[in-house]
């Protein structure tokens, strides 16, 4: 036996003015019960604390009020779930704090790894959230892993 597993979108409250145009609240949905509800798998927090990977029981995706939009991965084997894809996707680094207030400026602002803020005009790495970080590093690393197949 098998479950399907998705890649949910949410839409969001709130915007990141930093971060603009559309942006979702990306998740892995993992369908595990013939109702459609099942498992949602994410990273939660904030830019300004740090992200943290966890899951939670979900209902089916589509009932939220939230709801964007569904795309089909692929299926697990419901031998190796969840502890398998439990382990793949906790071994993922999650977002790390990337913003702090600026006492200088009165802003809360970007900031480098060490803590530092950068410099007006200094380049700056785009920032990591729950979608860079479910399509870049979740998703990749249940496909190598063998764990998450195309079907």
């Amino acid at each position: 036996m098998s479950f399907n597993v998705f890649k949910i979108r949410y839409t969001i409250a709130i915007a990141d003015p930093d971060m603009p145009g559309p942006r979702y609240h990306n998740v892995i949905f993992v369908e595990t019960q013939p109702d459609g509800s099942g498992v949602i798998h994410h990273v939660t927090g904030d830019i300004t604390s740090g992200m943290m990977y966890a899951t939670k029981m979900g209902r089916r995706p589509e009932t939220s009020d939230t709801f964007y939009a569904k795309e089909f991965l692929g299926t697990i084997s419901s031998n190796d779930y969840p502890h398998e894809m439990d382990r793949v996707l906790s071994a993922q680094p999650p977002p790390p704090k990337q913003k702090h207030f600026n006492i200088r400026t009165m802003k809360t602002e970007q900031m480098k790894p060490d803590g530092s803020f950068y410099q007006p005009g200094e380049p700056r790495p785009p920032m990591i959230k729950c979608t860079e970080w479910t399509e870049n590093q979740a998703i990749p690393a249940l496909y190598n892993s063998g764990y998450l197949r195309r079907s």
